[in-house]
């Protein structure tokens, strides 16, 4: 917290700004994570700095639950310099409402950072093909503002190792920007495992990095798992792309791959929970055929 928000005039200085957010539906919990997250935000000025701070995300994102969210998201933003300028040049780009919306609520910080560096990062995106249109092109700017380059160069030799050229990387980049800002070690862990375990290749995974930012141990080894005893038992057909299942729900596929064929193969829980291994499974599996 701001130590200057302990000296405050509680009368005449906090409390005007907590019942202004209040007014507009803040809950005593929103208010407390405003607080916390933007203590600053504290001692700026209600008429000239919060208002008009508020009537301005009101403009962009319509409702005051979306504007509350967004304080509660956001650092200390610059409206005139910042703020407004950053909003405007994504309308110029051609970039939709909805999309303008969403990437000032759920990215505030990005949105409203300095108006060079964010011109910087649209232009960048720009260059690289992005389509406005699509939300993937804000993605794309949160990546950029963050790495401050496209594809730093450790990753795209860690691409490289794995099989990529530089025109993959670029393509798996404008389909999944967040493949840069995965760990090395979380690359390698997922990549071994497609590579060397499933016997994908690494087109394959270009194809659909969105695969590579699941986490392996809790989805990506037993969802695997239980597809390939299902594939090995002719249950499914062989063209089921890891991208499908491994975007399901944990409801959808627990529906649609266990709970289906629980009849046909018992021991899938356990083997989507982790307490039979695969491998143990198979060596059952020759014992009742060989018996």
């Amino acid at each position: 917290m701001c130590p200057r928000v302990l000296l405050s005039d509680p009368e005449n200085t906090l409390l005007p700004k907590i019942e202004f957010f209040r007014s507009k539906g803040a809950s005593s919990s929103d208010l407390t994570t405003i607080l916390s997250s933007n203590p600053h935000l504290w001692k700026r000025s209600l008429n000239k700095y919060i208002i008009s701070s508020y009537d301005f995300l009101k403009t962009v994102l319509l409702v005051d639950e979306k504007v509350l969210r967004a304080f509660q998201r956001s650092a200390e933003a610059d409206i005139a310099n910042n703020m407004a300028p950053n909003v405007s040049l994504l309308r110029q780009v051609g970039v939709p409402h909805y999309v303008i919306c969403s990437f000032v609520m759920w990215n505030p910080v990005i949105a409203f950072s300095k108006h060079t560096r964010f011109v910087e990062a649209v232009n960048k995106v720009k260059e690289m093909g992005f389509d406005p249109l699509k939300n993937v092109f804000v993605v794309a700017i949160q990546v950029v503002s963050i790495i401050r380059q496209p594809m730093p160069k450790s990753k795209l030799e860690l691409y490289k190792r794995w099989g990529w050229s530089k025109d993959v990387a670029l393509l798996a980049f404008k389909r999944q920007p967040h493949c840069m800002l995965l760990s090395e070690e979380k690359i390698s862990k997922a990549m071994d495992f497609f590579l060397n375990k499933m016997g994908l290749s690494s087109a394959d995974i270009a194809r659909y990095p969105l695969v590579l930012s699941f986490s392996l141990e809790k989805r990506i080894i037993p969802r695997c798992s239980v597809i390939q005893i299902l594939l090995a038992k002719g249950l499914l057909k062989n063209d089921l792309s890891p991208s499908t299942f491994l975007q399901f729900s944990e409801r959808c596929f627990l529906e649609r791959f266990v709970i289906k064929f629980q009849d046909d193969v018992p021991q899938l829980r356990d083997v989507y929970w982790g307490k039979t291994d695969i491998l143990e499974l198979g060596s059952q599996s020759e014992k009742v055929s060989g018996a």
